[in-house]
């Protein structure tokens, strides 16, 4: 895995580079239960598959999640929106769009 980036994001740090490596293999070692990350040759923009909660009206469901990570992540935090976005701002009940969401990673190992 590289560290692209879009054009539009400065690419990453040295330190966050070796932290998302570590956090990628640990993930995939031990992934977390309804979540998959589908591979990608982008080491700064995740994209995870999420199963709906079972007895919920998600369940049966899949969505996906981007996660972009600064260039200064751990100490930045990481941004998270629904892949399909323009699907999402539509049905968002409480009104805020998902860009205003912040995604936040703590882990007492590191």
């Amino acid at each position: 895995m590289t560290s692209t980036a879009s054009p539009s994001r400065k690419s990453l740090s040295k330190i966050a580079c070796n932290r998302l490596q570590k956090e990628l293999l640990e993930w995939q070692v031990n992934p977390p239960a309804g979540f998959k990350h589908k591979v990608t040759d982008n080491l700064q923009r995740w994209i995870i598959d999420v199963n709906g909660a079972p007895g919920t009206l998600y369940a049966n469901e899949t969505y996906q999640l981007q996660v972009d990570f600064p260039e200064h992540y751990p100490m930045e935090s990481p941004q998270q929106r629904p892949s399909d976005n323009d699907r999402y701002v539509k049905n968002c009940r409480n009104g805020r769009s998902p860009k205003e969401t912040r995604w936040w990673f703590h882990d007492d190992k590191v």
